[in-house]
């Protein structure tokens, strides 16, 4: 980051006072009006939410569904992994169809059945053979029956049609054979779940949600979801105020990113960057440095099982019941290995960024606290017990070994990034309050020299707060929780501490190091910042909206979302042209920290496509309508997890086993090996993998809709399966380069280890006590 991200007019005030007055008071009136309209938009969704029938019934008073089924029935289905079997108002996996999707258009077709010649066992192809002005009379009979909102508030039960009950008996009975014997197509294992009961009040559960996305909000022309999933069928076309919304948020985007690059290409030419006439040496390691080194290992080890569980989740989708002619799925089901998949992917980038905040706080603290090398061990082998148990815990509660409650506290929450069973959780937060304590104590002495609580050294405390605060709100829903509450609360963990306070705290470690290093001057350090965190979060936090568009919100998050999505861009567009100030500090670097830069530069460039133009490109209300739970969100979230994300944990990484590994062990032709595999590779995957499918399956959305592009007929077509075979060169180039710096880290581990360390008299860091 540099100096070039301030605005001209800050450049003419006197340096200390433009930054006593300016940007940090900037920064907190911003977060206080973010989060202040974040938390209304809480309560509006709270508010408005679908409303949880005491009994659905029939005319004739007979109770179809209550109110504790749908209720038994969310915890059962998130308890057998949730989200990673299909998903609910498109949120989770992509092979399985969406349940909801799915059972509203079986219980359409069921009701035009009955209501065609009182057969509920009507297909798709009988709706089709019909003659067109029939057929278009059903459906607009259909449509009336499902838009119809029959709700009483007073009463809190809702009244079904003659016809939507026998139809709705019929999806009841299709999914009582589903759920049991399961789809090889959908890799749904044979005997997913097993008691009836279990299975009736999943399937209620499901209905629930297809209901809540035809039935119109009162006073309005629209259902509970805004008309998600997109079916003809039923009526649901998207609400035409998305297409205005989806050009307002295009509009700003272009005007927002015109104006900032005139600011920037116009700016007072200011230099910040210093030459550095002495080349950096590396340093002997303390000894909490080298336990320090040994979080890195277990992340790249994590890193590896990952990507093998990667590979593992897609094979299923072209042999969806074993790997490679191995009956894989009776022992790790699509639900277990895709589970792995994205919980060691958060598992080993956050380890990556813990230590490096282990490492730089006594190096930018100055001291070497007394203890701290056992305080890392302590903390390394509490997230080792996390990381396995939450592990073998979603695992169990998959194969139906916990039962429901256990499997909410030991095994799987059913939610997708936040898997682990409440007591992890809750054990992982306890982890990153003790390793901000030992961050605290070893950072004491740089936040005692500096006066100012708006410096550089305060912000870096700040920033690692957040850290643990920011997960924390993962607390705040149970398994039984309205479903459009705990969408809202996990996506601030998912959104807000992953892409927003997270990546703060990177931005702060890395400039924090070029000003200690001598590449940056640390008011420009300061003051870039301020200016990227006032940018991300002025966006961001609102911007948390675009994720909520159909999970049963008010249709003004959708506006909110959209436009504040939109200018989540404006700020990764500027980054795009840092990397040439990157590039410079590069070349000052005289090569020592060549390949954390580069790294860092990949961060750069994968924020503005991965996260900025693939997340861009499902972000507008209009097309999230046909691509929700569809690939077209895998291109966005392999893009902006490793691409961003984990290029960033790879960087921090390796400036922090630069400054301490052997020079006969640093390979700098390994590095660069491994950096150019990594990102060939992903890109090779997308170009070859979720983009094409994932556009194919938008086609078909469009045309047909949500339930057939999620159907059989188009996840067991030749298309996607060749998509998958496709993306296997991307997946084998990707896994040679990660296999290289798993090999790099570990060559560099026991380098470390060999490595006296300096006596104490000697040490950098002097030690308290």
């Amino acid at each position: 980051m540099t100096d070039s991200q301030i605005a001209s007019p800050e450049i003419l005030a006197p340096p200390h006072r433009r930054l006593a007055l300016g940007l940090p008071a900037w920064l907190v009136l911003i977060c206080i009006i973010a989060f202040t309209a974040l938390l209304a938009a809480g309560a509006a969704i709270w508010k408005n939410a679908p409303p949880l029938p005491d009994v659905i019934q029939s005319p004739k008073q007979e109770i179809v569904i209550t109110k504790a089924q749908i209720q038994d029935g969310q915890a059962t289905y998130l308890a057998r992994g949730g989200q990673h079997i299909g998903s609910i108002w498109g949120h989770g996996s992509y092979l399985a169809p969406d349940w909801t999707a799915d059972v509203l258009h079986r219980w359409g077709l069921a009701t035009a059945g009955v209501l065609h010649n009182n057969d509920p066992a009507m297909s798709q192809s009988d709706l089709e053979a019909l003659p067109a002005p029939e057929r278009a009379a059903l459906q607009a009979t259909i449509s009336e029956q499902f838009k119809t909102n029959r709700y009483d508030p007073n009463t809190h039960k809702l009244l079904l049609t003659d016809a939507q009950t026998q139809g709705l008996k019929q999806v009841f009975a299709d999914y009582e054979h589903l759920l049991t014997y399961g789809s090889v197509i959908h890799s749904i294992p044979h005997g997913w779940f097993k008691e009836p009961s279990q299975i009736h009040d999943v399937t209620a559960f499901f209905a629930w949600t297809a209901w809540a996305a035809a039935a119109n909000r009162p006073n309005a022309t629209f259902s509970y979801t805004a008309n998600w999933p997109h079916d003809p069928l039923i009526g649901n076309e998207q609400p035409g105020q998305f297409i205005l919304w989806s050009i307002i948020s295009v509009v700003l985007l272009i005007a927002g990113t015109g104006g900032f690059l005139l600011l920037y290409l116009t700016r007072e030419s200011v230099d910040d960057l210093q030459s550095v006439t002495t080349r950096p040496t590396v340093r002997i390691p303390t000894a909490s440095q080298k336990t320090t080194s040994l979080f890195f290992g277990v992340a790249m080890a994590l890193f590896m099982v990952q990507m093998a569980m990667g590979m593992v989740t897609a094979h299923y989708a072209v042999e969806g019941d074993s790997f490679y002619g191995i009956p894989l799925a009776q022992f790790l089901p699509y639900a277990a290995s895709r589970t792995w998949h994205v919980q060691l992917a958060i598992f080993w980038i956050a380890t990556c960024w813990l230590a490096a905040g282990l490492y730089f706080a006594p190096r930018f603290g100055g001291i070497e606290p007394k203890g701290q090398a056992v305080g890392n061990l302590v903390l390394l082998g509490a997230l080792t017990v996390v990381v396995v148990g939450s592990l073998v815990g979603s695992w169990a509660a998959i194969q139906g070994i916990l039962g429901i409650e256990d499997s909410f506290m030991w095994g799987h929450q059913g939610y997708e990034y936040i898997e682990l069973g409440r007591v992890w959780q809750v054990l992982l937060i306890v982890a990153m309050v003790f390793w901000l304590f030992l961050m605290y104590r070893a950072f004491r002495p740089a936040l005692q020299q500096e006066k100012s609580p708006t410096g550089l050294s305060h912000f870096f405390l700040y920033s690692a707060i957040t850290i643990p605060l920011f997960y924390s709100v993962g607390l705040f829903y149970t398994n039984r929780t309205p479903l459009s509450i705990a969408e809202y609360w996990r996506w601030w963990v998912v959104h807000l501490w992953v892409e927003g306070f997270f990546e703060v705290f990177a931005t702060v470690v890395i400039a924090y190091l070029c000003s200690e290093l001598g590449f940056l001057k640390k008011s420009s350090a300061l003051r870039a910042t301020y200016l990227t965190t006032i940018l991300y979060l002025g966006s961001g936090v609102v911007g948390t909206l675009h994720h909520l568009y159909f999970s049963g919100t008010p249709v003004f998050i959708a506006a909110v979302g959209s436009v504040f999505s939109a200018l989540e861009v404006i700020p990764l567009t500027l980054i795009g042209f840092e990397v040439l100030q990157t590039l410079k500090l590069s070349r000052e670097a005289e090569g020592f920290y060549r390949w954390p830069l580069r790294f860092f530069i990949a961060t750069c460039v994968w924020n503005l496509v991965g996260a900025g133009v693939f997340g861009f490109l499902i972000n507008p209300p209009s097309i999230l309508y046909y691509s929700q739970g569809l690939n077209t969100t895998a291109i966005h979230a392999h893009g902006a997890l490793f691409g961003v994300y984990g290029s960033l944990a790879l960087a921090l990484m390796l400036f922090a086993l630069r400054e301490f590994t052997p020079e006969s062990v640093w390979n700098e032709k390994q590095l660069k090996f491994s950096f150019w595999f990594l990102n060939i590779g992903l890109v090779v995957m997308l170009l070859f993998g979720p983009i094409p499918n994932g556009f194919y399956q938008l086609t078909q959305s469009i045309n047909y809709g949500t339930w057939y592009a999620r159907g059989e007929t188009v996840m067991g077509s030749q298309w996607m399966h060749w998509t998958v075979w496709t993306r296997v060169p991307g997946d084998v180039i990707f896994s040679i380069g990660a296999l290289a710096m798993f090999i790099f880290v570990v060559r560099a581990i026991i380098a470390i280890f060999r490595t006296p360390s300096l006596p104490s008299q000697e040490k950098p860091y002097p030690t308290e006590g």
